[in-house]
């Protein structure tokens, strides 16, 4: 047997309802579940649920809000009692308008340099002398040692010379030629150093006479066997500020200086650069002593 429409209606199952039945024929009445009914119900029931949980997280959110807002109002505003101070005119505060504070420029001089010091005799005026040039009994490059023998200084610049470098000393207005040598070995330097009053006549002096043609004289004695006398010796010229400097090299057993004899020219070379040195320190000298006193 059926129902019809006016028959008895089944109130309809809620799950989630106190007291709710859930209607459940037996088989002899030929009825099923109405599963997409129980389907659309049980979607709406989540729905619910759903609303219910994001409108907590918004009550929460806006809370914490609150309590933040509160804190920074609270650390921004401390309540010190009484009324608050009031802020200083607009006139006080300093705006774009303000002038900045100046300074007067300055600046630190130039450092001074030390070739300077021996490009003039005007400046150049330290005690200078073969044995303040050359100081010491030897020499130490790396690991060879050369022993100092004589020294000369004359203010005839062309007598310690040869070939075509008295003419050049001469017309470059040489006042001073110092000389020392060094040994080592058999091997025997001459060090010359012409002294002018600037240096524009020390390079005219440089450039008028060529190694191959003019050198200065070999200065023995001392223990220091001559040498350089009818032999090939090698010789070097070169000048430093207001000072020309010249090297000549030989054996002191008389024989000659050949491009395969490496350690002469070493020699010549070890000499040639001290020389330089000496007369660089020489103007760095000066230069602090001059920083020194003001």
């Amino acid at each position: 047997m059926s129902y019809g429409q006016g028959g008895p209606q089944q109130p309809q199952w809620d799950p989630w309802k106190p007291n709710s039945q859930q209607p459940w024929n037996s088989g002899d009445d030929g009825q099923t579940p109405d599963w997409a009914a129980l389907a659309e119900a049980s979607e709406a029931r989540n729905r619910r649920r759903r609303m219910l949980f994001i409108g907590g997280g918004a009550l929460a959110t806006l809370a914490v809000g609150a309590a933040v807002a509160l804190a920074v109002t609270s650390a921004d505003d401390p309540v010190t009692g009484g009324d608050p101070s009031p802020l200083p005119p607009t006139a006080s505060i300093p705006g774009e308008s303000a002038t900045a504070p100046s300074f007067a420029p300055t600046s630190a001089p130039p450092p001074l340099n030390p070739k300077d010091f021996v490009s003039d005799k005007k400046k150049d005026t330290a005690p200078l002398g073969p044995d303040i040039l050359f100081p010491g009994s030897q020499l130490t490059v790396g690991s060879t040692v050369y022993k100092k023998g004589p020294t000369a200084d004359t203010t005839t610049c062309a007598a310690a010379a040869r070939g075509t470098l008295p003419k050049a000393l001469t017309a470059g207005g040489c006042t001073r030629l110092m000389r020392v040598t060094y040994t080592q070995g058999g091997i025997a330097v001459t060090v010359g150093v012409a002294v002018f009053d600037t240096e524009a006549q020390a390079l005219k002096a440089r450039r008028a006479s060529s190694p191959k043609t003019g050198m200065v004289q070999p200065l023995s004695g001392k223990g220091v066997k001559p040498f350089c006398d009818g032999a090939v010796c090698r010789s070097t010229t070169n000048s430093y500020g207001r000072y020309a400097y010249f090297t000549l090299t030989g054996f002191t057993s008389g024989k000659n200086v050949t491009t395969k004899d490496t350690k002469a020219f070493s020699s010549g070379n070890d000499l040639a650069l001290f020389a330089f040195n000496q007369i660089k320190r020489r103007g760095e000298a000066q230069a602090s002593a001059a920083v020194a006193n003001g």
